[in-house]
C-alpha cells in the first residue's frame, strides 16, 4: 500500500472529511487531496502531523511497516 491509499484509509477510518483534516492538522485541504489522488508527495513536516494525528509512525504512512 503506498502512502496516497494509505491516507485516505486511515482518514476514512477516522471518518473525517479532508476539510476536518485540514482544520485538525493545520494542513491544507488542497494538498491533502493531491496526496490522496497520487499527485504529490507530502513534505517531512506535513508526514510528522499526520503521524501524529493518526498516532501512526511514519513509516506505516508511507507503508513501509504494516
Amino acid at each position: 500500500m503506498n502512502f496516497s491509499e494509505r491516507l485516505k484509509e486511515l482518514r476514512e477510518e477516522k471518518n473525517v472529511s479532508q476539510m476536518e483534516l485540514s482544520k485538525a492538522t493545520g494542513l491544507s485541504q488542497s494538498a491533502i487531496a493531491r496526496w490522496e489522488l497520487n499527485k504529490t508527495e507530502p513534505t517531512a513536516s506535513a508526514l510528522i502531523t499526520l503521524s501524529e494525528y493518526f498516532n501512526e509512525s511514519v513509516d506505516y504512512l508511507l507503508g513501509l511497516t504494516e
